[in-house]
């Protein structure tokens, strides 16, 4: 079973992904549905889609071998019924909210992961704007109790292909709110619009995969708001679609930042582990200082989902 490989989802679903981006494209310029293309920022997703696609395959065995490595010390060996499949997927998602909820809140995990907030459109092709560092940032950890509790790391890989493929045709206008049961227990577009907003309530908010319950478990839910149209990208734009300059321009600013003359030993860490926006003047902003300002100027808007109370 060690050697046991299971076909790539997220492979067998290109053709999916590319028959959908077609058939939005078409539905969007005709006028038929709601959306936003713009040419070099899509050509910018798909490069970094592809360039994803090429560290997987480059660094991608570094951290699965790691895991086969923790495999040798796991607990159980649950084997390959079809609960185990149905568990580990449940768990995976959980280990997906978890993640997602650091790379917000920790810089330095978040600087391999602001590159797929960095579109201004809200597309499919959005979808594949994804990281080429992510290794780097050791996340896969994450994944460790998962192995020790007896899944084995081909059966992990195998079901979050599926987390993938559904992440995937969430990144759309084109489709509103959906069901209300739909909405409640799985993770939509609506939801990830929300996710992917700059609008101060919108901030840190809806990290889910699959399943939007996580958030409404733990408090990081917030619906999207007719009112409140998200705007797309990320609080300071970059401004470029060169795909090397996304991929890597907030690692640079990160260590620009702290191996700057003169700070502590604890501060240049922060730069490295506290929230993005966080400076050790205090010159920048972060989704809290946002947030707070933005209920200074509307008072009445305290206390809402994803805001904080008045003072």
């Amino acid at each position: 079973m060690a050697e046991y490989q299971f076909p790539s989802v997220t492979q067998l679903a290109i053709p999916f992904f590319v028959l959908a981006m077609l058939i939005e494209l078409w539905l969007v310029r005709t006028g038929r549905a709601k959306g936003d293309f713009s040419t070099r920022d899509t050509l910018t997703s798909l490069l970094m889609g592809t360039g994803n696609v090429v560290a997987g395959i480059l660094l991608g065995i570094v951290s699965f071998t790691a895991l086969l490595w923790v495999w040798q010390f796991r607990l159980f060996d649950l084997g390959l019924g079809w609960w185990v499949f149905l568990a580990a997927f449940l768990l995976d998602d959980l280990r997906y909210y978890v993640y997602h909820r650091i790379a917000h809140r920790v810089r330095w995990v978040w600087a391999e992961h602001v590159n797929h907030h960095s579109s201004q459109h809200y597309n499919l092709s959005t979808a594949l704007r994804q990281s080429w560092t992510g290794l780097f940032t050791g996340m896969f950890v994450l994944q460790v109790p998962l192995v020790l509790l007896g899944f084995h790391p081909a059966v992990i890989a195998f079901v979050f292909g599926f987390n993938l493929v559904w992440q995937f045709w969430i990144h759309t206008e084109t489709v509103g709110k959906m069901w209300r049961p739909i909405e409640f227990v799985m993770n939509t577009p609506s939801h990830h619009r929300v996710h992917h907003a700059t609008n101060p309530r919108y901030l840190d908010a809806n990290y889910a995969g699959t399943l939007i319950i996580w958030d409404r478990m733990f408090g990081t839910f917030v619906e999207e708001l007719p009112e409140d149209a998200p705007r797309y990208g990320i609080v300071r734009n970059i401004g470029t679609y060169n795909p090397v300059k996304v991929a890597f321009h907030e690692w640079v600013g990160m260590f620009k930042d702290a191996a700057q003359p003169g700070l502590t030993v604890r501060e240049r860490l922060n730069y490295l582990f506290q929230p993005p926006g966080w400076s050790h003047d205090g010159s920048r902003d972060t989704s809290e200082t946002i947030k707070a300002a933005y209920v200074r100027r509307h008072p009445g808007e305290a206390g809402k989902p994803g805001l904080p109370p008045a003072g």
